[in-house]
Formats: structure tokens, C-alpha cells, sequence
């Protein structure tokens, strides 16, 4: 059955390999982009995930244009590493805004609609460092780590009425934000991965599919590593 999807931050990376996913099974499928060109052959709406305003009218035009949300995925997050002691309240604020706040305010408006329609599914993109930790990351740590605590609360509050919501925790991943580390840094986390190698935004994509799918109605407040071992243990 066709549903009408919204991935937050979906132009590139993981988030447009789960929109290209959700798309290529038959879904309506709407995206998010903050700047640069909105990816083809999906329905793209520019909105800044820090402003609730943009957020909601985001919802307004989806709604006008696919029909009310169904599945959300909320995949939009930013990084500002840097050692704790050099880390400002705005490194800490900017990011703890964009990747934890943003979930909050899309799951608001999204669950109203899904518990009128007595079905839905959300899924947050957490990371594999809010399980394990990572060095220079207390704010990416604690906002993807919040992630994960919303879901389970909000997995409660909401499983009466047909909605589940889960997380999904990528390890390292190939996208332009792993590519923008220098090369020794890369080198030595991916030492630490017991595959060996990087997730390919595809098979990501293929986590976030499964939980979204009409036969994943039993399967709510979970937390699905997709990092290759790498946080196995936590």
C-alpha cells in the first residue's frame, strides 16, 4: 500500500538514500533541503529544521500536495566537533537544535495526523557514536543519544493507536560528512569497525525500509545499529 513519507533532511547522504528507497516501493515521498538544489524527481521543500514555523508549514505543503504524512523519517543533523573545552554554547545549542529539537517538533505534528488515521511510522536517524561515544563529539553524542530516549518515550505514549517509532544507528557511513574528515582520522576509525569498512547510505536506507513497512507493526521503541559491530556490546 502506497503511503505518503517525509524525510527530514533528504537531499543527500543517508536521508536521500532512504527517500530514493521509499520512493522505488511505491511511496509518496516528500523531502526537506535547507540549501542548495533539491534532489529530482521528488517532492522537495526547502525549510530550515531550526525554525518551528518552517517546520510547520513544511507539514502544510506536503499535506496540500501528497496527502497527510504517514511515515516521517527524521534524518537532518549537523556536526560542530570540537574537545569539550574549546566547544561553545552555540557549537552545544546549534546542534543539540537541529538534530534532537527538530525531531520533536516533525513527530508533533506528524503523530496528530497518524493517530486520526489509526496508523503510522516514525523513524529518527540516531548514530552509532550516541551508543559508543566519540571523542571531540559531547554535543552530536548527547543530541543523538536524546534521539533515542524521545523514541522509546514517545513509542509508549503512541502504540495504542497503531503508530511505532524506532531509531536507527548508523556507524560510519560514505557520505560528504565522513568524506570532509581527514584521511588518518578516517583510517583509525574505521580501524575500530569490525566489518572493516563503511556503511553505504543504501543499506541504511534498507533499515529505515523495514521499519516503515506495513509488516513492522510489531516492531516499536527499538534501536537498530546499522554500523558494522561497531558499537556491539553498548
Amino acid at each position: 500500500m502506497a503511503r505518503t513519507a517525509l524525510v527530514l533532511g533528504g537531499n543527500r547522504g543517508i536521508g536521500l538514500a532512504v527517500a530514493r528507497h521509499l520512493a522505488d516501493r511505491g511511496d509518496r515521498v516528500a523531502v526537506t533541503y535547507r540549501s542548495g538544489e533539491p534532489p529530482e524527481g521528488l517532492f522537495a521543500v526547502r525549510c530550515d529544521v531550526t525554525e518551528p514555523e518552517q517546520i510547520t508549514a513544511a507539514f502544510a505543503e506536503v499535506r496540500a500536495e501528497l496527502g497527510p504524512v504517514e511515515v516521517l523519517v527524521v534524518n537532518a543533523g549537523i556536526t560542530r566537533d570540537r574537545p569539550l573545552f574549546t566547544m561553545t554554547q552555540q557549537d552545544f545549542d546549534d546542534v543539540l537544535r537541529t538534530n534532537l529539537t527538530s525531531a520533536f517538533l516533525a513527530a508533533k505534528l506528524a503523530t496528530r495526523g497518524m493517530m486520526r488515521a489509526r496508523w503510522g511510522r516514525v523513524v529518527l536517524v540516531s548514530s552509532a557514536v550516541a551508543l559508543a561515544g566519540a571523542v571531540g563529539q559531547t554535543n552530536y553524542a548527547a543530541s543523538k543519544a536524546g534521539l533515542i530516549g524521545f523514541a522509546r518515550s514517545l513509542a509508549r505514549e503512541v502504540a495504542g493507536h497503531g503508530i511505532t517509532v524506532n531509531t536507527v544507528a548508523p556507524g560510519y557511513t560514505d557520505t560528504d560528512m565522513v568524506a570532509a574528515m581527514p584521511e588518518d582520522r578516517r583510517t583509525a576509525l574505521l580501524a575500530q569497525v569490525p566489518v572493516g569498512r563503511m556503511a553505504e547510505p543504501s543499506e541504511v536506507a534498507a533499515a529505515v525500509g523495514y521499519l516503515t513497512d506495513e509488516t513492522a507493526g510489531f516492531v516499536t521503541g527499538a534501536v537498530l545499529p546499522v554500523d558494522g559491530g561497531l558499537s556491539m556490546g553498548h
